[in-house]
């Protein structure tokens, strides 16, 4: 819920200029930003100068379908309508805070595959979970949780990010090794799933700023980032987009 309409603005732009000294590439790295929902359109529309393309995500999208009277909403319909096409479903905020049960998740995750859309669902475990020895089997269970709502072709709309609870927003990050092993683990699982299990891109999100972006980014099965606070500096966050796209 960050940052106030001129201040994201701002950011954008200030994220446009670095772009405009040295571009990166979409083959070097795919750049997306996922602000708030009522500055979807002005971000959109700031970003149309930019100079290479940079997406833009809806941090959440409806458990409704289509349109009707469903006060306050915005479904998978709506966001394609105004030429969204990425969405984040399920990142532990929403879990914790609003409600995302599985079900709930699942009745998003499937309205957004079938209006097209990109999915980065979000899987994660607790310091809790992780400490009673519990790390992969929930994780391995929220990509479960997906699996009977995703057709064979729609998994090719899916990119999983990776974030630990307790590595969000408090300063704490997984080592480089410790965020491997769970990649690495979550790869296994999506290949028992869908026979694109061995491409499909799993990001790394966890207090990712640029001091361990390197580090992160050289891991083999942690394909790209899903950034937090550093996002809220443009120069944090290009930092970041360029060490990954000069490592992968």
């Amino acid at each position: 819920m960050n940052p106030i309409q001129v201040n994201a603005k701002q950011l954008i732009n200030e994220f446009k200029e670095l772009l405009n000294k040295n571009e990166i590439s979409p083959a070097q790295c795919h750049l997306a930003v996922a602000p708030i929902s009522i500055a979807l359109h002005l971000v959109k529309d700031e970003l149309k100068q930019a100079s290479c393309t940079v997406h833009v995500v809806a941090q959440d999208v409806s458990r409704m379908a289509g349109t009707g009277a469903y006060t306050g909403e915005v479904s998978a319909t709506l966001l394609k309508d105004s030429a969204i096409e990425h969405v984040l479903i399920g990142h532990s905020e929403r879990r914790e805070f609003f409600g995302d049960n599985p079900q709930v998740i699942r009745e998003k995750v499937k309205h957004a595959l079938a209006e097209g859309l990109t999915v980065i669902y979000c899987v994660g475990e607790s310091l809790e979970q992780r400490e009673n020895g519990q790390a992969d089997q929930v994780v391995l269970q929220q990509i479960c949780d997906i699996a009977s709502c995703v057709t064979a072709e729609q998994w090719q709309q899916i990119v999983i990010a990776y974030e630990p609870i307790w590595a969000i927003g408090t300063g704490k990050t997984a080592s480089p090794e410790d965020a491997q092993n769970m990649h690495a683990k979550i790869r296994e699982g999506l290949k028992q799933l869908t026979t694109l299990g061995s491409t499909m891109p799993i990001l790394y999100g966890g207090s990712v700023k640029p001091e361990n972006a390197v580090e992160l980014a050289a891991c083999p099965d942690i394909n790209g980032a899903l950034v937090g606070g550093a996002s809220l500096n443009a120069a944090s966050f290009y930092q970041i987009a360029q060490a990954f796209a000069h490592t992968k």
